[in-house]
C-alpha cells in the first residue's frame, strides 16, 4: 500500500485537561516499558505497509517526552518501515513544553510541521479548558518556534466554551492570524460524558452554547479565517494554501489507508478497520507476551467504504465526485433535495 499514513499514539500528560476524551495518563512513569513496547509493535508491521508520506505523533502530549526519547521512537521506525523522501513529519506540542532545548530537539529530529495546542489566548477559556498552559506561554511558544525556522505551523483552537461570546472568540482569532501560522484547526467544543466538563454539566455546573449559537459561531469563523485568507478545506480545518492542508488528516477524510500504533490507537488498511486496547498496562502486557494488542477490528462491505467515502468526502472543500453516485436512482433524488433545500452544491 503506498502512500499511506502512519499514526504514533503517545498517551502520556502533564494533567487531564477538562473536556479530553482522549485516552491518556496524567504520568510519566510507564514511558520506559511503553517505549520498549512501541518497538515490538513496529517491528510487526515490518513490510505490511508499501511506504508511508505521513508520520504524526499525537496524544496525549508527545512533547512531554524529550527529544532522546523521540529521537528512540524515530530510529525505531526508520529501521522497520520505509518513508518517502518528501514525508509530512508532524507532531503535537503543548506550550508548556516549547523551551528552547525542546524546540531545537525537534528541529534537529526533521519534523517539518508542529502542532501547536493553544485552544484559546484568553486566560478564561484556558482555565475553564483546564489547560495547564497561560496565553502568553502560547505566545512564547510560537516565537521560539519562528526563531527556530519552523515554517510550517499549526495551532488548534476551541470555540462555543461555557460564558464565551462571540466577540471574545474573535479577538482569539485574531492573535492567532497574527502570527501568520501556515493552519488552523478550529474546533467546536464537544463535551463528553466521561470527561470532566461532562460531569460538571451533568449537575448544572456550565452552561454551553445552544444550536443556534454554536452554528453563529461556526459561520463566523469560516467567514472570519476566509476573510485573512485562509482556505476552508474542512470543517474544522483552514490554510494558507492547499500546500499547508495536513497531509496525514487528509488521508483520513479520502479514506486512505492508515496505520495506528500504540494505546488506542485505530488502523485501516482499504478493507479493514482494527483497533488496540485503550489502556497502557494492557496494551505493554500484550506485547510483552507475545500477542498483538489489537481489542478489535471490522470488516467493511463495499458499500459501508461507499458509504463512509461519502460521508468523509462531504466534510471537505474537494467533496465527492458525483459520478461515483449516478448508478443510484435514490441516491441521485436524495442529492437533487438536498441541493434544492441549500445543503450541497452540485459542480458538473
Amino acid at each position: 500500500m503506498e502512500n499511506s499514513g502512519l499514526y504514533i499514539h503517545i498517551p502520556f500528560c502533564r494533567s487531564k485537561c477538562y473536556y479530553c476524551d482522549f485516552y491518556s495518563i496524567a504520568s510519566k512513569r510507564p514511558i520506559p516499558r511503553y517505549l520498549e513496547a512501541l518497538k515490538i509493535e513496529v517491528g510487526l508491521y515490518s513490510g505490511r505497509f508499501e511506504s508511508f508520506d505521513s508520520l504524526y505523533l499525537g496524544g496525549g502530549t508527545p512533547t512531554l517526552l524529550d527529544p532522546g526519547e523521540i529521537e528512540e521512537i524515530l530510529d525505531c521506525l526508520y529501521g522497520h518501515l520505509v518513508f518517502s523522501a518528501d514525508v509530512e513529519k508532524s507532531i503535537e506540542a503543548n506550550p508548556c513544553d516549547m523551551n528552547a532545548e525542546k524546540i531545537a530537539g525537534l528541529k534537529n529530529l526533521g519534523f517539518n510541521r508542529i502542532n501547536l495546542g493553544v485552544q484559546s489566548f484568553n486566560d478564561r477559556d484556558l482555565m475553564f479548558l483546564g489547560r495547564a498552559h497561560r496565553a502568553r506561554d502560547a505566545e512564547k511558544a510560537i516565537e521560539g518556534l519562528r526563531s527556530a525556522g519552523f515554517n510550517n505551523i499549526g495551532i488548534d483552537l476551541i470555540y462555543g466554551l461555557g460564558g464565551q461570546d462571540i466577540g471574545g472568540w474573535i479577538e482569539t482569532m485574531e492573535k492567532a492570524v497574527s502570527y501568520m501560522p501556515e493552519h488552523l484547526s478550529c474546533y467546536q467544543l464537544c463535551i463528553e460524558k466521561r470527561t470532566i466538563l461532562g460531569r460538571m454539566r451533568e449537575k448544572g455546573l456550565i452552561n454551553t452554547p445552544d444550536e443556534e449559537r454554536e452554528r453563529s459561531f461556526f459561520i463566523t469563523t469560516s467567514e472570519f479565517l476566509e476573510d485573512k485568507g485562509y482556505i476552508h478545506y474542512e470543517i474544522s480545518n483552514f490554510a494558507k494554501e492547499r500546500a499547508y492542508y495536513s497531509r496525514h488528516n487528509c488521508k483520513y477524510w479520502n479514506h486512505v489507508p492508515y496505520l495506528g500504533l500504540g494505546p488506542s490507537a485505530h488502523s485501516f488498511d482499504g478493507d479493514r478497520r482494527w483497533w488496540n486496547y485503550r489502556s497502557v498496562r494492557r496494551y505493554c502486557d500484550a506485547l510483552k507476551k507475545g500477542y498483538t494488542p489489537v481489542d478489535g477490528s471490522e470488516g467493511l462491505s463495499d458499500e459501508q467504504k461507499r458509504i463512509e467515502s461519502i460521508s468523509l468526502g462531504l466534510r471537505t472543500l474537494d467533496g465527492v465526485d458525483i459520478r461515483e453516485m449516478e448508478h443510484d436512482p435514490g441516491l441521485r433524488k436524495k442529492i437533487s433535495e438536498l441541493e434544492e433545500s441549500g445543503y450541497i452544491n452540485v459542480h458538473s
